[in-house]
């Protein structure tokens, strides 16, 4: 399978986590967001949305959205739940992360660390932390009775809101002040095929530039 991601990307992280959790082998594609090559006629002919991660399937089908290739990946295995209500919840989760989470955590991760200028944000900055802590403080309310977003072990809710939750502190964020959720950051990378963020691409081999 042909992922074309950008490594400091937690959407792009999402796969190769979940990936190394099933054994599944990957062929990394290393695109770099940051020099405009998602908006490239070549980029845009195998996704034309514009956006990281696209994986390419055996049969050169191309899926888009980090969350719907979590939930290609995870079916028929114990990260999507087989009971209805169970899954329901993960969607629950999954749409509550790209809505009211990564728009705020990974954003403002974005401006303060990645972006190189941080200073030509401070008022964005300053609008999205609110929302950004609401959405900690959200989580750490439900995790304080619960080893795991939804039911009793780790799902593909729990690998959409790691992604982004465990490098909040690179957008300015305190998780000491919230303590149900340091305390999962460390279940998810104490789980015995956990891989890091931005892992030497070595472990994805063979991997390849693109265009």
């Amino acid at each position: 399978m042909i992922v074309y991601g950008d490594s400091r990307s937690g959407n792009c992280y999402k796969i190769a986590l979940l990936a190394r959790h099933l054994g599944i082998t990957l062929e990394w594609r290393e695109v770099d967001v940051l020099s405009g090559a998602t908006r490239s006629d070549w980029f845009l002919s195998i996704n034309p949305f514009g956006k990281l991660p696209v994986v390419e399937l055996d049969d050169d089908t191309h899926l888009a959205e980090s969350n719907a290739v979590l939930c290609y990946l995870a079916e028929g295995t114990a990260w999507w739940p087989d009971e209805r209500l169970l899954r329901a919840e993960v969607l629950q989760w999954l749409f509550w992360e790209q809505y009211s989470h990564e728009p705020y955590i990974a954003t403002v991760r974005f401006w303060v660390a990645l972006s190189g200028q941080p200073e030509a944000h401070t008022s964005q900055i300053a609008r999205c932390r609110p929302q950004g802590e609401r959405a900690l403080r959200r989580m750490d309310g439900h995790l304080r009775e619960r080893r795991w977003l939804v039911g009793g072990h780790p799902t593909i809710a729990d690998i959409a809101l790691f992604a982004y939750t465990h490098v909040a502190e690179e957008g300015g964020y305190r998780l000491d002040d919230y303590p149900a959720v340091l305390a999962w950051l460390d279940r998810m990378q104490g789980l015995p095929e956990h891989m890091p963020m931005q892992t030497p691409r070595a472990l994805w081999q063979p991997a390849h530039p693109c265009p």
